[in-house]
């Protein structure tokens, strides 16, 4: 027999574009014991974890991760009963979409998402508006943007949010940097000064925490900058370390501009980069289009980034 319904296939995708049991309960609007018993049934039906355990994590299952294409499919088709007629005339629409990201995002999704969303909506037009110090949560319950694409944890309890990938960070040298010379240990890291990347100025992050709570080390951060590709084509001339996410080297000329990047010694959480949007947009078929296509995107540039860099 089947054994399961639309509902659960639901479930099913969020599970899987989640990966987390916790995240998947908060997006679906239920709760953690639910979510799980859901999991279980899954796990059931089609004899696969789903889920596996991956350090401190949950990661998709190899089954999981190939079958998520198809299920978002049959979801969107089920879905599409009723968005029908509305995304009909998407060929003929001329929306403008106004998401909110910092230049990280855009140089990673920007020029992708677009191409993507002109296959189906020739006329549409996407503006990027900075990331500022406002909270991100205010724009969107004031209608001023469309999205929110960002890995801030400020967000108002109302505000819908849905992990795109969650990243590792690296350190960006110059390629004759002398700490590349030895193995890189939490030793060796301290002994040079740091660029830190922070539009609220804030100088310290988990690096540091991780380098005081597990090695009793403080590391030295010589500027704050607010973005980073502010300081990317001058770490050449210096021997300062940018810690970036992987996705940001895919998108640089390491070669062309003399520079290197290595792997920190350290127990370090995921970046988790999610889009974000006002409730009264779930069920405006035209913002869901826009949702799904960004989500799509952001996965293939992100497993593309991790070939690029493994």
């Amino acid at each position: 027999m089947r054994g399961y319904d639309l509902d659960l296939l639901r479930y099913l995708q969020v599970l899987i574009e989640e990966e987390s049991v916790s995240a998947a309960a908060r997006r679906l609007k239920t709760s953690e014991p639910a979510m799980s018993r859901h999991l279980a049934k899954l796990r059931v039906v089609f004899a696969d974890p789903i889920l596996v355990q991956s350090g401190r994590r949950m990661t998709a299952s190899s089954f999981a991760a190939g079958i998520l294409a198809r299920v978002q499919e049959v979801v969107r088709a089920a879905d599409g009963l009723i968005e029908t007629q509305a995304l009909a005339d998407l060929a003929n629409m001329e929306p403008s979409f106004t998401i909110r990201a910092n230049d990280l995002i855009v140089a990673s999704l920007g020029l992708p998402l677009l191409l993507a969303l002109r296959k189906d909506c020739p006329k549409c037009e996407v503006i990027f508006a900075p990331e500022v110090d406002d909270p991100a949560s205010d724009p969107l319950r004031h209608d001023s943007i469309d999205l929110y694409i960002g890995a801030t944890d400020v967000m108002k309890p109302e505000i819908r949010r849905q992990t795109l990938f969650r990243d590792r960070m690296r350190g960006l040298v110059r390629k004759d940097h002398p700490i590349l010379d030895q193995p890189v240990t939490p030793e060796t890291m301290v002994q040079y000064e740091y660029i830190s990347v922070s539009r609220r100025r804030r100088a310290r992050g988990p690096i540091d925490w991780a380098l005081r709570d597990h090695h009793g080390l403080t590391r030295r951060i010589a500027m704050v900058v607010p973005n980073y590709h502010a300081m990317v084509e001058s770490m050449k001339d210096t021997d300062l370390i940018l810690a970036v996410p992987d996705v940001v080297l895919e998108h640089i000329s390491m070669d062309a501009l003399g520079l290197a990047a290595f792997e920190f010694p350290l127990s370090l959480p995921y970046v988790e980069a999610f889009q974000a949007w006002h409730p009264r947009r779930d069920t405006d078929p035209v913002h869901r289009w826009l949702r799904e296509t960004l989500f799509r995107v952001s996965r293939q540039v992100y497993q593309s980034a991790r070939v690029v860099c493994p």
